[in-house]
């Protein structure tokens, strides 16, 4: 069995090449955009998400010419949002993965039409692979994962909470409403890198159950994470500015409950998602790359 990193490393690289293959920097003056965008979605990044739903399929025996083009679509969907919530207008941050964020590097408007590309990009990658001739998986279960991908990017998940939060900006959420928030914000994009591998495989429904209790907990695990980060890292093991949560007066899982609480629902929340795993490997899967996740959550430095 490959160990978490060394896995993890792997998927990580397959994933910066396929991400440059999909996105090629053409001629022209249009190509300006095409550069920001591809200064985002290259610059570095854990690959978590991609990485996630390449492993996923794996467990199911997908091969990755069925689970790459979701991959690369949700890492570009991931990428824009980043690239989005940067903006003046939203987070207004100046560091993003240790490099000026894209309306830094380039200029605000560009910085826009790159996070629109990138959408875009995202699902014509979807509708290209859709319309491939069935293979290991049929067309009609590729349309069901893609719809997924785009429920969990929309209103209903990734979008929704980035509203949401904009809201709380104003008003200081409690806890069930954080959690909530951060349910659709964060942890709709991860729970996508789990269900669309299992829209794919169509495998027992009680086995879609569990991955559903572990994404939940992983993306809870995976936010407090961010939250207890930003109070205590630094500027260089972040790559990001550190400290910005307090600064904005925005309610996170440290202001609310403080380090040493927040750090007990870290490890609790990694405790729920490792015990979801074993109906997976009760079915005969092998969910080793999820229960290295757990352990790297509460052991990460950025």
């Amino acid at each position: 069995m490959t160990a978490f990193p060394d896995s993890f490393s792997s998927l990580r690289r397959e994933m910066d090449q396929a991400l440059s293959d999909v996105l090629p920097l053409p001629a022209g003056p249009e190509s300006r955009v095409v550069e920001a965008a591809r200064y985002s979605l290259l610059g570095g990044g854990k690959r978590l998400r991609p990485s996630l739903l390449l492993a996923t399929g794996d467990m199911f025996g997908l091969p990755h010419t069925e689970t790459l083009p979701f991959a690369c679509a949700l890492e570009m969907i991931h990428t824009y949002s980043l690239i989005h919530d940067d903006l003046p207008c939203m987070d207004d941050d100046d560091l993003r993965r240790g490099r000026p964020t894209c309306h830094r590097q380039y200029d605000e408007a560009t910085a826009v039409l790159a996070g629109d590309l990138l959408l875009n990009a995202a699902f014509e990658i979807l509708l290209a692979h859709c319309a491939q001739p069935d293979g290991t998986v049929g067309w009609q279960a590729r349309v069901h994962a893609a719809r997924r991908m785009a429920r969990k990017a929309g209103i209903e998940g990734m979008i929704g909470g980035q509203a949401v939060d904009m809201q709380y900006e104003q008003t200081p959420a409690d806890e069930t409403s954080l959690r909530r928030m951060h349910r659709m914000k964060t942890g709709a994009l991860l729970e996508a890198a789990m269900l669309v591998p299992a829209d794919l495989a169509a495998p027992d429904p009680v086995l879609v159950a569990s991955l559903e209790t572990y994404a939940d907990q992983v993306g809870l695990a995976f936010q407090i994470g961010d939250d207890l980060l930003d109070a205590t890292a630094t500027a260089d093991q972040l790559g990001k500015t550190p400290g910005k949560d307090a600064r904005d007066h925005k309610s996170t899982y440290v202001s609310l409950l403080g380090l040493h609480e927040a750090e007990k629902r870290l490890r609790e929340a990694c405790e729920r998602s490792a015990a979801a795993l074993g109906t997976l490997a009760g079915a005969g899967l092998d969910p080793a790359f999820l229960e290295g996740l757990t352990v790297f959550l509460t052991e990460r430095e950025s």
